[in-house]
């Protein structure tokens, strides 16, 4: 192997594009993670359904499915930070209606109940649909080197980690400390800073495509680039039955109210403990990038992730469970990470807000359906049993992919051998 140069860690870091990139990040970040614990707190406690919680999940994996493939389509040959600003300024819409149902002269959700919370989410589900592809293909248009994307990938993480941690946090604590219209308003403050962030950041023009495309053969090549490429395709499959089966995340309403008898505050911690353990690895790998045998790693993580969701579920201790959901979040950064720097690296410039699309059907909504199928596997066979078949699912699916997906087992992402 050649004599690579010394790693820098903070390279991307003096890039003031980026800076305001990653400072953007953080507080929508920051504000959807608080909007999240305060909405599933208040449709739990307004309905006593779990259910309930996985409807949410839904009413914004639907949207952001249907849309996606056009928002990868638009991210291709529209302005990347006009899409942003747009969709930025619809979640900053979305938390203010929130925001109002909570006031006092609304009495929106006492004639109608929690459906007007779901419209919202339904709306956001739209605008984050369109946001994944956007800043999915806008994010190596502030790094000027390709050798840059696993360390412009790992600080991007880091910063959605930490916002991850601090997000839920806040959000319990606001709402127990001073109710949900303080939390709701740090949301849409928190929306607004992102909106300023990103208006900062100077305008890209679109990569060169010398094969331009109308809309329908666009989404074919995009779709089909995906399915052809079997790296891509088995990193973004293992990531969408992981977090579909293995995610135990809606659920923490319950286990804080019923199972570990935490209230709210505690709420906030659980839901902010996966993030703690992601952001600690992902700092970690700034330091110390994943390269040699990154397939094998990724598979041992995703394994890793699905029996930390198995002991949760089994888990009647709370500092045990925080531990648990700490070391799932440190597996899962790692695999992130992975599965995003092949994905920058292996797609074309021009066609990454399609790549996105597709990946954001395959791994980013299916946090969101993940939600229902645990919310509707808790109804079926009770919250505990769906954490750990959950989990067990994973183990499967790792199972199942190792020996499927033979070039995934063998990746390597080491500079000189990353095309």
């Amino acid at each position: 192997m050649s004599k690579t140069r010394k790693h820098d860690p903070y390279a991307v870091l003096k890039l003031p594009d980026f800076r305001l990139y990653v400072s953007a990040r953080l507080c929508i970040t920051l504000a959807m993670q608080i909007q999240a614990v305060i909405v599933g707190w208040q449709i739990y406690d307004m309905t006593q359904d779990p259910l309930s919680l996985g409807l949410i999940g839904l009413a914004e994996a639907i949207p952001s499915i249907v849309v996606s493939l056009y928002a990868g389509y638009v991210a291709d040959i529209v302005e990347r930070k006009r899409i942003i600003l747009v969709v930025v300024a619809v979640l900053a819409l979305c938390s203010a209606s929130l925001l109002y149902f909570t006031l006092d002269i609304s009495r929106v959700l006492l004639l109608y109940g929690a459906l007007p919370i779901y419209g919202v989410i339904f709306v956001s589900g739209i605008a984050r649909g369109f946001m994944g592809p956007a800043i999915f293909s806008f994010m190596p248009q502030l790094v000027p080197n390709k050798q840059l994307y696993a360390n412009a990938i790992t600080w991007s993480t880091t910063t959605w980690q930490a916002a991850s941690v601090a997000g839920p946090a806040i959000g319990g604590l606001l709402y127990g400390f001073y109710g949900i219209t303080a939390s709701y308003m740090t949301d849409a403050v928190l929306v607004l800073l992102a909106l300023l962030f990103f208006s900062m950041i100077s305008r890209k023009p679109l990569p060169e495509n010398a094969n331009p495309q109308n809309l329908k053969e666009s989404l074919q090549s995009g779709i089909r680039f995906v399915f052809g490429n079997q790296i891509i395709l088995s990193a973004i499959s293992l990531d969408l039955f992981a977090v579909l089966f293995g995610g135990a995340v809606a659920l923490l309403p319950i286990f804080a109210s019923d199972i570990l008898l935490v209230g709210p505050q505690g709420l906030g911690m659980l839901r902010a403990a996966p993030a703690v353990g992601s952001v600690l690895m992902a700092m970690l790998m700034a330091y110390y990038p994943i390269n040699v045998d990154a397939g094998k790693k990724m598979l041992w993580c995703v394994a890793g992730f699905g029996v930390c969701m198995v002991l949760f579920g089994l888990s009647r201790n709370f500092w045990f469970s925080l531990v648990l959901l700490a070391l799932s979040g440190a597996f899962d950064s790692i695999s992130m990470i992975i599965r995003s720097t092949l994905i920058h690296t292996l797609t074309p410039e021009y066609m990454k807000g399609r790549v996105s699309s597709v990946n954001n059907i395959f791994v980013g909504s299916s946090n969101e359906i993940g939600a229902f199928e645990s919310g509707f596997t808790a109804k079926l066979m009770g919250t505990v049993p769906a954490v750990v078949f959950g989990g067990i699912m994973t183990l499967v699916v790792v199972a199942f992919t190792s020996v499927k997906a033979d070039k995934l087992r063998v990746l390597d992402l080491t500079p000189e051998e990353a095309v």
